[in-house]
């Protein structure tokens, strides 16, 4: 295996550019190895490498991993035309880097939140062909009845087709109106969509599980720093 960074990896990192726009940077000459003009697409950097880009000395991102809690009331995106409060205000003292939710919940879900600046990560864990788990506990506004319970497990349609839940349980098992779903879809709002076809509304929607990360420990609105351990666990769970 090749070791170092591939130079336009090397060049994202740190924030320059996309890793297409870094190659064209590359292919002008307006990159810098240890003071020499690097043209090549797949040169590699070493970890003693001083990269510069027009003159400017640079340093690749260092990655950080937030875990969020989300209230309710919270935009999940970096910021919001119509100034309302995003996730980003709650994880402002969390890190100097440029982090960035990976999915999305909807203003009104509480629960798990990850917030990276690893593009690598967040593009896997927002694709479908690595089916991440996300479990959520929804509260409804009536018992929801067993044919219903049966409804979903086999599938509900949907305007992007059937949604396929991987399991459904009643967490106390004498209050019908708590249901817990586990799923790896990552539609819009596919939650609350899923009950409102059979007639239901959601009243409360909170994810306690994603990607094998839990919020225990972790009370509304507050972070964390993910350990190394839960870190390559998201890297090579699948």
């Amino acid at each position: 295996m090749e070791k170092g960074m591939r130079l336009n990896k090397y060049l994202a990192h740190a924030g320059v550019a996309s890793r297409r726009k870094a190659d064209e940077l590359i292919r002008e000459g307006l990159v810098k190895v240890n003071g020499k003009v690097i043209r090549e697409m797949g040169h590699r950097v070493q970890p003693e490498d001083k990269v510069s880009y027009e003159g400017r000395l640079l340093r690749p991102e260092k990655k950080v991993y937030v875990l969020l809690n989300k209230p309710k009331d919270f935009i999940s995106s970096v910021k919001d035309e119509k100034g309302r409060k995003t996730v980003m205000d709650l994880v402002r003292k969390a890190t100097h880097e440029r982090i960035y939710p990976v999915g999305r919940l909807d203003r009104n879900t509480t629960g798990l939140l990850l917030l990276t600046n690893d593009g690598d990560l967040a593009k896997k864990l927002s694709h479908p062909s690595h089916k991440v788990s996300k479990v959520y506990l929804a509260k409804l506004d009536r018992p929801l009845l067993q044919e219903d319970f049966e409804r979903i497990l086999k599938g509900i349609a949907l305007e992007e087709g059937v949604a396929k839940v991987d399991e459904l349980a009643f967490p106390e098992p004498s209050d019908k109106t708590q249901v817990g779903i586990e799923l790896h879809i990552g539609w819009n709002r596919v939650v609350r969509r899923i009950f409102e076809e059979l007639g239901y509304k959601v009243k409360n929607l909170d994810r306690v599980l994603f990607a094998g990360l839990t919020k225990k420990n972790l009370p509304r609105g507050k972070w964390r720093h993910l350990s190394e351990q839960e870190v390559l666990h998201l890297k090579h769970f699948n």
